[in-house]
């Protein structure tokens, strides 16, 4: 089966005045048409610049991306124009950015900005543009929608707005949606809904979602496979229930371990403390030979520090980057 997006040994650099940063450093990985893929880590690990990277929308300067193919439908991205790129973004391609009231544009009315990509890609009129603005905003169980539509920004709340992106992102029934923390700052109960309504969407458009998130709450709720990724480098893959059950890499392990679990309180003698990860994430400043993980490893050998682990099956779909993996 042909993928609907390969992303191979991508690298992406931010030159600084006083260095270079390699936020995403050698990532490589494919996906299916329908599929969601989850991308996790701590912050700073590059997870939203390699979202950012697929659409080209890394701010130069400082930022390139200095190596790699991004094969879309077996189009490479990187060797398109911008004015293709335009043609893509928001089309084929679209994006739910992480904090909506700064990707809103707060002079437009929400129905304008749903609108305009209608305009833009498929031709419509302003009038037909906006009354299919409205039935997105319908779809994704916006109240009153069509008093909305004529609203900005500043007039609904965080999980209106959110509701907002979404019916942007699939006015135009993209085949790849990459969702950037998309219930980050929502309280658990909006968070379940957006959940639920992109995974209803996207079901019945048939999008493929990359979700960008640090939440595996989230990741176990939605994906059916992992990227894990640490300062930059992909450290482990696998679909979520292996993932979950049998994590190979001590970072993976690391992260499941400091995750609360529902009915565990400090009366219950039998359940352990939560993981605490010791140190800190390594500065993408430097090079460094080894393993970026190796400081903070319990499973840490002399070769972890002399030499980059290559990626190493562990079943099938399931690979780790670690010289001495978990059993």
């Amino acid at each position: 089966m042909t993928a609907l997006l390969h992303v191979q040994d991508l690298k992406t650099r931010f030159f600084m005045r006083d260095g270079v940063i390699r936020a995403v450093d050698g990532v490589s990985f494919s996906m299916a048409a329908g599929e969601t893929l989850a991308i996790v880590g701590e912050s700073g690990c590059g997870k939203s610049v390699t979202s950012l990277s697929i659409l080209r929308l890394i701010a130069s300067p400082p930022g390139r991306i200095v190596g790699g193919r991004i094969l879309f439908e077996g189009r490479d991205l990187l060797t398109l124009t911008e004015d293709e790129m335009r043609a893509i973004r928001g089309d084929a391609i679209s994006m739910i950015f992480q904090e909506p009231m700064t990707s809103l544009n707060p002079a437009l009315t929400i129905g304008w900005q749903i609108a305009e990509s209608l305009v833009l890609h498929r031709g419509l009129s302003k009038a037909d543009a906006m009354t299919k603005a409205v039935e997105m905003l319908h779809k994704v169980r916006m109240p009153e929608p069509v008093r909305r539509a004529r609203q900005y920004p500043h007039e609904l709340s965080g999980g209106m707005r959110q509701r907002v992106m979404i019916a942007m992102a699939l006015a135009c029934s993209p085949r790849l949606l990459l969702a950037d923390e998309p219930t980050t700052a929502l309280d658990v109960t909006i968070q379940a809904q957006i959940l639920e309504l992109m995974r209803e969407l996207a079901s019945e458009t048939g999008a493929a979602i990359i979700l960008i998130t640090h939440d595996l709450g989230v990741v176990a709720e939605m994906a059916q496979r992992v990227v894990v990724m640490y300062a930059g480098r992909k450290v482990e893959e696998a679909p979520v229930e292996q993932l979950f059950a049998h994590p190979r890499h001590p970072y993976t392990s690391g992260l499941l371990g400091s995750m609360p679990h529902l009915g565990h309180s400090l009366q219950d003698r039998s359940v352990k403390r939560l993981v605490e990860i010791p140190g800190m994430v390594p500065s993408l400043r430097e090079e460094h030979p080894g393993c970026l993980f190796a400081p903070r490893c319990p499973n840490a050998i002399a070769r972890c520090v002399q030499e980059v682990p290559p990626l190493a099956a562990h079943g099938a779909g399931h690979s780790a980057a670690c010289w001495n993996p978990m059993v």
